[in-house]
């Protein structure tokens, strides 16, 4: 396993872990969700164009 199929893994656990539909979660609205879903979308283009 790569390093960055790794970073795609755990950013996608971290995406799960921030939806605003956990208890843990509620009150910080689609921040942190919307924030690490920009930042997985851009590292899945750059995995798949093979830049990482």
């Amino acid at each position: 396993m790569t390093l960055s199929t790794l970073l795609v893994i755990i950013l996608i656990l971290i995406l799960i872990g921030a939806v605003p539909a956990w208890p843990h979660s509620r009150g910080w609205g689609y921040g942190p969700s919307g924030i690490v879903g920009i930042i997985l979308i851009v590292l899945l283009i750059l995995l798949l164009m093979g830049r990482i």
